[in-house]
């Protein structure tokens, strides 16, 4: 875990770049290793930058989208524009909310087992599960 003087010194752009390589790899089940390689750098270096600890130059930005197989503009998606300084909230909100959920190793396998079943009633089944516990976790706080 990063320390509150790294966290401080981080870049808000640096770490929504890095939170979309992670997303992106987790997405395409590709290890930090194989896309390291890729961009011909280490693992570690991956690690910094998917953390936003490290900033990522444009050669190994540009290597990063030919392996994930994303033009670069997806890294910048949700950021505010740098003239206009608008962005569309509920964007980045649900890129957000999706971000955290993939992140998680039960979040990923959720999503995959989720969209191999095919029946829909079984899916609003399962969805109604889902909001019921959640329910029950916030009573809980």
């Amino acid at each position: 875990m990063a320390s509150s003087i790294e966290r401080s010194t981080r870049h808000p752009v640096d770490i929504h770049v890095g939170r979309r390589v992670r997303v992106r790899r987790k997405i395409l089940r590709v290890t930090q290793e194989r896309l390291a390689t890729a961009a011909r750098i280490t693992f570690q270096q991956i690690q910094n930058y998917e953390r936003g600890t490290n900033r990522l130059g444009a050669s190994t930005l540009y290597e990063i989208a030919n392996m994930l197989s994303v033009p670069v503009e997806y890294f910048f998606e949700g950021l505010p524009d740098p003239v206009t300084n608008e962005t569309d909230n509920a964007d980045v909100i649900a890129y957000r909310l999706l971000a955290e959920f993939v992140d998680t190793p039960e979040g990923m396998e959720l999503a995959e087992n989720f969209a191999r079943i095919l029946r829909k009633e079984a899916r609003h089944q399962i969805l109604e599960l889902v909001r019921s516990k959640a329910r029950t976790a916030q009573s809980i706080k």
